[in-house]
């Protein structure tokens, strides 16, 4: 297999690794930009934990480049110090200390200059923890003991309620365990984060179906019709994910009313990608015979106002940590496990293939049914709609 030359990416190209890695996308959704594997956009955003690094800045008090050759054609001509400073507005020991540190009237070159003082203006500035060893024997001893950063910052201000050099904010906790150049908290210290994660995610990735995070704009399970409830009604769905190894996932959607079950393909967890998945299939069914959908606040259905607008179905949201208010659609995945165990690869299942287990789930006899098949039952629906 022929190996792909290597690639040194640009500052350009590294602002667009941070940019998109602060909204929230992933190394594999950044890597696919570069043509690139994601380990190699990984090596660029772990050096410093996943947390952009400042951008370096020339104070507006240093000497240009401009100004730089200005002097370098002053001592050419053998100009006096004094007279360069005059003319750039600059004090004469300004010039003179310029000229000392790049190697004297005879060898200095404006470039040369810029680029020393550039690289000479590296000097980092030191943490606050770096400075104060008890707060970090306490801060450590917290952490150890699981307790999150924004915990040990809040219990530092009650504790030294008068003493600022004991307080921290929970940011400068987590820029000392992620950033190592700071040399101040152990990187071994992250294992008791309860992420554990290795580089910081941006707060914005939850949106984007990775981590955890809160869905806007819901509508409760508490609000949904009285009639909805009984079943005596059909046209109100469940919906759910099922998941497998290597990120693989199914969408599914059983009917209440009949447990009629619909199965789709969907190639990641993304919320725009099930959204999408939920609107292709609805479109699917009758108008009549999909009124309302029911999901759980997985963050793969952030996207649920999309959804929303474009098949005018009313979407409803069960309680937090309450997958029973879906009691259909739990029941119908244990069900389905027969077909797709746990621990195996989704991915390789077509659309044919899910819409023939489907099938087969819909054709077989249900207790809750009277021994009807859930096949029977929602033809029977679609009939009486005329």
């Amino acid at each position: 297999m022929k190996q792909r030359p290597r690639i040194y990416y640009s500052d350009e190209q590294k602002a667009i690794m941070w940019d998109r890695w602060e909204k929230g996308d992933s190394l594999h959704d950044i890597a696919r930009i570069f043509d690139r594997n994601h380990s190699s956009i990984a090596g660029i955003l772990s050096v410093t934990g996943g947390i952009r690094p400042p951008q370096r800045v020339r104070s507006h008090l240093a000497l240009s480049l401009s100004e730089r050759e200005e002097i370098s054609r002053g001592v050419a001509i053998q100009e006096s110090f004094r007279s360069i400073a005059h003319r750039l507005g600059r004090s004469p020991s300004t010039i003179s200390r310029e000229i000392k540190r790049n190697e004297g009237c005879q060898q200095y070159r404006a470039t040369h200059a810029d680029q020393a003082a550039w690289d000479r203006s590296k000097r980092p500035k030191l943490c606050k923890l770096s400075c104060n060893q008890g707060l970090i024997k306490a801060i450590t001893c917290k952490l150890q003991l699981n307790w999150s950063p924004q915990q040990i910052a809040g219990w530092l201000k009650r504790e030294f309620p008068t003493e600022e050099h004991n307080q921290v904010s929970h940011e400068t906790i987590y820029r000392s365990l992620y950033v190592q150049t700071r040399g101040v908290l152990k990187k071994e210290l992250i294992q008791y984060l309860r992420t554990k994660r290795i580089m910081r995610r941006s707060k914005h990735s939850s949106l984007k179906g990775n981590g955890l995070g809160q869905i806007t704009d819901t509508v409760s399970i508490s609000e949904r019709p009285a009639s909805i409830e009984d079943r005596a009604i059909p046209g109100h769905w469940e919906g759910d994910l099922i998941a497998g190894s290597k990120n693989s996932y199914i969408v599914t959607l059983v009917e209440r009313h009949s447990r009629f079950v619909m199965l789709a393909k969907i190639k990641d967890r993304k919320s725009e990608s099930v959204v999408s998945a939920l609107i292709k299939q609805a479109k699917k069914v009758p108008n009549e015979l999909y009124k309302s959908l029911t999901l759980d606040r997985g963050t793969e259905f952030a996207d649920h106002r999309r959804f929303k607008v474009e098949t005018n179905i009313d979407v409803y949201f069960c309680d937090p940590n309450s997958p029973w208010q879906r009691g259909s659609n739990e029941n119908t995945n244990r069900l389905l496990r027969q077909y797709f165990p746990k621990g195996t690869d989704l991915s390789v299942h077509s659309q044919a293939k899910l819409s023939a287990v489907a099938r087969q789930l819909n054709e077989r006899p249900r207790k809750t049914l009277n021994y009807e098949t859930p096949a029977e039952r929602f033809k029977t629906c679609v009939a009486s709609t005329g």
